[in-house]
């Protein structure tokens, strides 16, 4: 698979790289998996609260009325 960047992504990569000591594959490699982490746990999240809304809801609206 080849990686087609513009000049600016290039250069945000060449720079992450450099940052980490780390070579651009390396690089991408590392981004790649730090957005699939942040899409499932922002999805964990989203379904505890949604738990926590509707085992807790009636209890925190009674509060906010007090």
């Amino acid at each position: 698979m080849n990686l087609r960047l513009d000049e600016h992504d290039a250069a945000l990569l060449q720079s992450l790289a450099r940052a980490q000591d780390i070579s651009m594959h390396e690089a991408v490699l590392r981004a790649i998996r730090r957005a699939a982490w942040e899409v499932e746990h922002t999805g964990r999240v989203r379904e505890a609260t949604t738990e926590m809304q509707a085992r807790w809801g009636s209890v925190l609206q009674r509060l906010r009325e007090a």
